[in-house]
């Protein structure tokens, strides 16, 4: 079954935003109960990534390793009756992306090339730069977590969670669409996308 582009941009986001939208919906369902939002958490994302594996007969990595994170960090807080599980969830997994970028970074890798290479030509220099300011970003976001949760209401943190953490990664990759421009410029555009 071959499926229209936009068609596949919908499961994509299904299955990169559906545990979350589920656990927003979860939450204010539930009288804003932690424990409770996280079962809708753990089904919303099984479902999300059973729908991905269904029509696209696959799970890319990222969306692989955030929903089994969350359905990890969603059983420990219903099995514990604890909601710090899901919490810190994104403290560990926004700390884990920044290792992983500005580890590779220190030993002379580019992460970011690796995930991306093929969408988008870019020279070294500038994958080193946007390696750098995603790894930063990401341990921002790690240090806002932290502050967040430990400082505010249950419904402020699940609306940082879900919309907030997504508002601010995209406010954040468009500030970096003029460092790409400029060095897009300086080597061949890369091929227009071909329907697969």
């Amino acid at each position: 079954m071959r499926l229209s582009l936009k068609a596949r941009r919908t499961v994509r986001s299904i299955v990169d935003y559906g545990g979350l939208v589920a656990f927003l919906i979860g939450f204010f369902l539930s009288g804003r109960d932690l424990v409770e939002a996280t079962k809708w958490l753990i089904a919303g994302s099984a479902l999300a990534l059973m729908i991905g594996l269904i029509v696209e007969r696959r799970i890319a990595p990222l969306p692989a390793i955030s929903g089994g994170a969350a359905l990890a960090f969603g059983i420990l807080t219903v099995v514990f009756n604890d909601p710090i599980f899901v919490k810190i969830k994104p403290t560990i997994m926004n700390l884990l992306f920044a290792a992983g970028l500005l580890g590779g970074l220190a030993f002379g890798k580019s992460p970011l090339k690796m995930l991306m290479g093929s969408s988008i030509q870019l020279p070294d220099e500038a994958w080193r730069k946007l390696t750098l300011s995603y790894g930063l970003f990401f341990a921002f976001l790690a240090a806002l977590n932290e502050v967040i949760w430990r400082t505010q209401s249950d419904e402020v943190w699940v609306l940082f969670r879900m919309p907030g953490i997504l508002i601010l990664t995209l406010v954040f990759s468009f500030s970096q669409v003029p460092l790409m421009m400029k060095y897009a410029k300086t080597d061949e555009p890369p091929p227009p996308p071909t329907p697969g």
